[in-house]
């Protein structure tokens, strides 16, 4: 029950249990954003790792959606979701751990820091599916925009200070450092949501049935619904493209522009703020446009501009392209709020979790792909030119997004 008393301007933070689950994603995905810095420095100023081996430390970051996300589904929709979660957090800050481990016995290598990721992943699945199939539950579909607008505000908030604290943690005390303060977060995380008081009911034997045919009945609701058909394609091309343009973003910001760690935390610190200005501003701007001219609007005006970076150099040129990766996640944020909203409202409960793992596995399944096509296209012809390939691919996405559009809320 949300207490009375206190301001309705806090809107669902009223809620103690939504306020834990508020702090746990905030400790959770600090560890996730140290992460997404730590691991690729790693790799460039520690191991030498060239463009190609950069590219494969992407994929196998993102492999897991491909390898296990359909049947993650079905098994999430099985169980109660925040024990997976807690178990998720708890697991994963373990293998985190086996870096720094690794780095101090002097047995650190590009292929431990490839399974580490690899397993991180795997596990970062089951997270993921279980949290947005559990956020129904705890608010209410009456409430899913603004649930996934504030939890989307503090993500970014995260992303504002994960890069930071991650490019000086790593170039002054190196990979340990940077990875403790990974899965210190998560291990809070974890411990955060143990205190969630509301419960879930235990899946019905329904629940329960044999994998496969769970499996099928998932998929045949996510493409018998036209709407998700289209949002779900539509965001497997974003992602993509992203992924091959960030492979090679922080070579560029490394060997061709010369930036320190400290530097390139700085940059990607931006794309924090425009990620939080941008889940500041979804609820309003969903309520406006509408939820489904949201989701093709937004990569359409936000893409663009990150064909700035593959010109930039020192001065002003970079503050420029800095700008404009800004307003990619300003962009990303606000489309990412109406379509998970969207997605949401969409679909029985019994079915969130093999929609969400279905939504998934057909959006990140070509992640990995775009992490080996940006390490490959950096090597045959440079990281400026697959930073163009990225930009125009992100644009594009905008074309298939916009039949959801034409489906969705308007």
């Amino acid at each position: 029950m949300i207490p009375k008393g206190i301001p309705s301007r806090l809107g669902l933070l009223r809620d103690p249990d939504f306020g834990r689950l508020f702090a746990a994603t905030a400790l959770g995905q600090l560890g996730d954003r140290i992460i997404f810095l730590a691991l690729p420095l790693v790799a460039i100023t520690a191991l030498n790792a060239d463009e190609l081996q950069v590219g494969l430390l992407t994929a196998t970051t993102t492999a897991g959606s491909l390898l296990i996300g359909l049947p993650v589904g079905a098994w999430v929709d099985r169980m109660r979701k925040r024990p997976v979660m807690i178990a998720a957090d708890l697991v994963r800050a373990l293998i985190l751990l086996s870096v720094p481990a690794a780095w101090w016995a002097r047995l650190l290598t590009i292929e431990w820091l490839c399974a580490a990721a690899l397993l991180h992943g795997l596990l970062t699945v089951f997270f993921d599916v279980a949290y947005v199939s559990y956020l129904p539950h705890l608010v209410g579909r009456d409430n899913l925009v603004e649930g996934n607008a504030r939890l989307s505000a503090v993500r970014s908030v995260t992303s504002i200070g994960g890069p930071a604290v991650a490019g000086p943690l790593v170039g002054w005390a190196g990979a340990p450092a940077a990875l403790l303060a990974s899965s210190a977060g998560m291990v809070a995380s974890g411990l955060l949501a143990t205190r969630i008081r509301r419960r879930e009911e235990r899946p019905g034997a329904g629940g329960r049935r044999h994998l496969a045919r769970d499996i099928r009945e998932g998929l045949a609701f996510v493409l018998g619904q036209p709407v998700l058909r289209a949002t779900i394609a539509g965001d497997a091309m974003f992602n993509l493209f992203l992924v091959l343009y960030q492979t090679m973003l922080l070579v560029f910001l490394e060997r061709k522009i010369g930036l320190g760690t400290l530097g390139i935390g700085l940059v990607l610190s931006g794309m924090g703020c425009g990620a939080l200005l941008g889940a500041l501003l979804a609820t309003g701007i969903a309520r406006r446009l509408g939820q489904g001219r949201v989701i093709w609007l937004a990569p359409l005006v936000t893409c663009p501009p990150t064909a700035l970076m593959p010109h930039a150099r020192p001065g002003w040129s970079l503050y420029a392209a800095a700008v404009g990766l800004a307003a990619l996640s300003l962009g990303g944020v606000v489309r990412v709020v109406s379509q998970s909203s969207l997605q949401q409202a969409l679909t029985p409960d019994r079915l969130l979790g093999r929609m969400n793992a279905t939504a998934r596995f057909v959006s990140w399944g070509g992640v990995p792909l775009g992490g080996v096509l940006g390490g490959v296209s950096g090597a045959l012809w440079g990281a400026g030119a697959t930073l163009w390939i990225g930009a125009i691919g992100m644009t594009l996405s905008s074309l298939v997004l916009r039949r959801a559009g034409r489906g969705g809320t308007m």
